[in-house]
């Protein structure tokens, strides 16, 4: 017997019957030889941790500039949050937790620079439209490797695609649009967690809100203190799931509506807040200026991957794949003049 095989016999002994085994994926586009001491889900994590598009994200904005506070989150420490909070549930749930990982640390490999700014004007400019749960799928399967993607198994591609719906439910009743496996709905379910707890955390650092601004019932329901409210989300989860027998992943009704009041406002007061307007106007000027020359001067930047594909489309997953930073240095490469002094 090898590693691989006493790991999924583990599995096997002590997961829930309603966990994802490695066993029984429902495997991977290209077939390929079973790794010796790997199940099919650490192969998985692994590449993903291991790719370009995974690194990038330590460069990309989740809500504020990075570049300027050592301490906000990015799109990587985001990831990381995500992917803490999901294995702790499927932990207590006893559900897979290598497949948990996986999907939560690939779910956010599409994102644009800029964050929410970012993705707006690409949506906005592409001719098919962007989301970036979307374009996280079209990274692994179509992008990374020159092309030839990570070739992941079926339930973390899946966990991928349909771990977040923007505005939509947080747990959606339509079966199309959740994840197939209960490790798939957790990563969705702690996403939120995630995000509306530390993009509170860093509007208040940045004193855009102050404590005071939180409604006063969300405090009573959620906690007052940043971890409490993770707890109390993470807690709730949990025993809202156990108490459906892990028919779903879900939350209770009170927890749930709190979640969303918190998500609708940080939408008003944060994302959307009047004084982030005129960055967000300079953001969205500088891509769309980006776009139009890429598409008129493709040679120098643009792959001739994947085959087939538009030139609009991989103009879009040039400019997606971006970090903040080398938004800003390429345009100032092509758009500013450079002065060359004799003295």
């Amino acid at each position: 017997m090898t590693i691989r095989q006493n790991l999924e016999e583990i599995e096997r002994g002590i997961l829930s019957k309603k966990a994802c085994l490695s066993s029984e994926t429902r495997g991977r586009e290209r077939a390929e030889n079973l790794h010796p001491f790997r199940t099919a889900f650490q192969r998985d994590r692994d590449r993903i941790i291991h790719c370009k598009s995974f690194r990038r994200l330590k460069h990309k904005t989740q809500v504020f500039l990075a570049p300027y506070g050592d301490h906000y989150r990015t799109r990587l420490t985001h990831t990381l949050e995500v992917s803490q909070i999901a294995r702790t549930i499927a932990k207590a749930l006893q559900l897979n937790e290598d497949l948990t990982e996986a999907i939560a640390l690939g779910h956010d490999l599409g994102h644009t620079p800029f964050g929410h700014s970012g993705e707006e004007t690409l949506a906005r400019l592409l001719p098919g439209g962007f989301t970036h749960y979307e374009q996280s799928l079209r990274v692994v399967e179509k992008l990374e490797y020159e092309g030839k993607g990570l070739n992941l198994t079926f339930e973390v591609r899946d966990g991928i695609l349909k771990h977040s719906k923007g505005r939509g439910e947080i747990l959606d009743n339509k079966k199309k649009d959740m994840p197939i496996t209960l490790e798939g709905q957790i990563v969705r379910v702690s996403d939120i967690i995630a995000y509306v707890n530390h993009d509170i955390d860093d509007a208040l650092r940045a004193e855009i809100i102050k404590e005071e601004d939180i409604p006063r019932h969300l405090i009573k329901i959620l906690g007052k203190w940043h971890a409490l409210r993770i707890d109390t989300m993470v807690e709730d989860v949990i025993k809202t799931s156990l108490k459906l027998d892990l028919e779903q992943i879900a939350l209770s009704n009170e927890i749930k509506k709190a979640v969303v009041e918190l998500r609708d406002f940080l939408y008003e007061k944060v994302y959307f807040n009047p004084k982030s307007k005129p960055d967000i106007k300079k953001i969205k000027k500088i891509l769309v200026c980006l776009y139009e020359y890429l598409l008129e001067n493709p040679d120098d930047y643009i792959k001739p991957y994947p085959e087939g594909d538009s030139l609009a489309q991989r103009t879009g997953d040039f400019i997606a794949g971006m970090t903040d930073r080398y938004v800003l240095r390429l345009y100032e490469k092509i758009f500013l003049p450079v002065f060359l002094y004799s003295f």
